[in-house]
């Protein structure tokens, strides 16, 4: 049997299994493709919040990638949590190596107000990673983080993407799901508009949505699809892991990663 497409996270370990390498690898699973990981840092995190985050030396990371990367290969890459400068420069110089689409989440704050990003970090995302990066994939407090944009209503959308493709992707998506009303995401490329519209689905759990969304991009750019299609794909996934999202522990819990699999 032939093997599935192959995709490759960059990330952060979530202990809690909702977010992260964890969730980027079920997301995979989900999708149909093959996952794989590097992982970038240990965290302790619960429904609660982070308690705890350990980078790894660059020297592992870089490590784990060129195992990968060079015996078994990728058809597309994701990165999470980066944590510091230093990892997010490597791993921008291993991305900018290799031929496979690359879609990066800026991961900067966690979804309980934890940092996951050093300040000295950000600079390397502007000028290191986005550059490097096929898509982008900020959510509004990481677009007011990486360019100073504060989006306050769907019509800043625009402003916000204009900002972000100032730092070089080739596309990016402006996740408007922190605003009121439906979920509204803007995907562009500068002169290409996609405005992904979904309903608001009030479940309180969502831990992971971020991560979820960039390795199921990811996953349908390794399928051979074009970037719209991947990303509307990607939304309609995401859309019904949210509402299917389900209460774990005393907090915010995560969204259900294979309620498409149970349908089937």
């Amino acid at each position: 049997m032939s093997a599935p497409s192959r995709v490759l996270t960059v990330a952060g370990s979530d202990s809690g299994g909702g977010a992260g390498i964890q969730a980027d690898l079920k997301t995979m699973l989900a999708l149909g493709v093959h996952g794989m990981s590097v992982i970038t840092a240990v965290t302790a995190q619960n429904s609660l919040g982070v308690q705890g985050a350990w980078p790894l030396p660059v020297e592992a990371v870089r490590a784990q990638y060129r195992s990968v990367v060079d015996d078994i290969g990728v058809q597309a890459v994701k990165t999470g949590m980066l944590a510091s400068a230093e990892l997010v420069e490597a791993v921008a110089e291993l991305l900018g190596g290799t031929d496979a689409p690359a879609v990066v989440d800026p991961v900067g704050v966690s979804k309980h107000g934890d940092s996951l990003l050093t300040a000295s970090a950000l600079d390397s995302v502007r000028t290191k990673l986005l550059p490097v990066a096929t898509v982008a994939t900020p959510n509004l407090d990481e677009v007011a983080q990486l360019t100073g944009v504060h989006v306050e209503s769907e019509d800043d959308l625009r402003r916000a993407a204009a900002a972000v493709l100032a730092y070089g992707p080739r596309w990016v998506v402006i996740k408007g799901g922190h605003l009121a009303g439906d979920a509204v995401d803007l995907l562009t490329d500068g002169s290409e508009e996609h405005w992904l519209r979904a309903p608001r689905h009030d479940n309180r759990h969502t831990h992971g949505t971020g991560c979820t969304l960039a390795s199921a991009i990811a996953s349908e750019l390794a399928k051979g699809r074009p970037v719209p299609e991947a990303v509307t794909t990607a939304k309609e996934y995401v859309t019904g892991a949210i509402a299917a999202g389900f209460a774990l522990g005393g907090g915010i819990g995560p969204v259900d990663h294979g309620w498409a699999l149970r349908r089937r």
